[in-house]
């Protein structure tokens, strides 16, 4: 799926599943910094009103996905937790290009649809082995979101940048992401 170098055990999902409050609080943070990345990268095209728009629309989505998850928090009696860190995100965070203000977007781009598609990918797995019937349902949903999302941050890239150059750097993205992985997939968080 989206070319990601290295799966997700699906043993992941039976980690994620003992303790599904807290995959809920993460994976609703998750959501909320997402819809924060959306908005930053709308202030970085401002020259861009279609791009605009799209990045308008995807920071809505992530807030009603935000509030999606929060609702189900509060519908099963758990405590919603405080924000928290993603070392993942962070990991990746590390590989953007702080090069020329077109390099910088750009990456930001696929920085963006690397965590869509990982996201997407672990929602998968979810689906896929988790008994609790309401979030095999919902995390398939989410599942189709994020693939879109990847694909319209993608497209951005190619639009905002050399479409070659960019599917060469979207290859490094995807060795550097198969690096990063591997050493997680032991904790029930979202990118865990």
């Amino acid at each position: 799926m989206f070319k990601l170098k290295l799966p997700t055990d699906p043993r992941w999902a039976n980690i994620a599943e003992g303790n599904i409050e807290e995959i809920l609080t993460d994976h609703a943070w998750c959501e909320q910094k997402a819809a924060t990345n959306a908005i930053g990268l709308i202030t970085m095209l401002p020259e861009y009103p279609e791009i605009v728009t799209e990045l308008l629309a995807i920071a809505q989505e992530e807030l009603d996905h935000f509030n999606q998850v929060h609702e189900i928090i509060k519908k099963r009696g758990y405590k919603f937790g405080r924000a928290r860190k993603d070392d993942y995100v962070n990991e990746l965070a590390k590989f953007i290009i702080q090069g020329s203000r077109e390099d910088l977007i750009v990456d930001k781009m696929l920085f963006a649809a690397m965590i869509e598609a990982r996201s997407c990918e672990r929602f998968k797995v979810l689906t896929e082995n988790i008994k609790d019937e309401e979030l095999k349902i919902f995390y398939r949903e989410l599942m189709i979101s994020e693939a879109n999302h990847y694909t319209t941050f993608i497209g951005f890239a190619r639009q905002l940048g050399d479409p070659e150059k960019v599917n060469e750097r979207w290859e490094a993205w995807l060795e550097y992401e198969a690096n990063i992985i591997k050493s997680y997939g032991n904790k029930e968080t979202i990118h865990g």
